[in-house]
């Protein structure tokens, strides 16, 4: 009876070991297509001559280069401002108004 229930075990232990190694690797590889999206979506923004992102500023309705930060945020960004955040999700969503 020992005999099985060992055999049970470790049985157990290797399809849990086998089910955690594929959920990591699984995580991995969504971690890394979410990053290369965001990335992509970052570089497909319009740039001037100093990098900065020829983005529409929702808040004031005019045209303005930024720095985008590795969060997607310009630095105009305020986060309190319900204008702000739609840009923020529009830059993300790779459909912010560009020039």
């Amino acid at each position: 009876m020992d005999d099985r229930f060992d055999r049970f075990l470790r049985n157990v232990g290797k399809k849990y070991a086998e089910a955690r190694q594929s959920a990591d690797h699984q995580l991995s590889q969504a971690k890394e297509a979410y990053r290369n999206a965001h990335d992509t979506v970052l570089a497909d923004l319009p740039r001037d001559e100093h990098g900065r992102a020829k983005i529409v500023c929702r808040r004031h309705v005019d045209k303005r280069a930024t720095p985008i930060d590795k969060e997607g945020r310009p630095k105009c960004f305020d986060s309190d401002h319900p204008a702000c955040r739609g840009c923020l999700e529009d830059i993300r969503e790779g459909t912010v108004e560009t020039w």
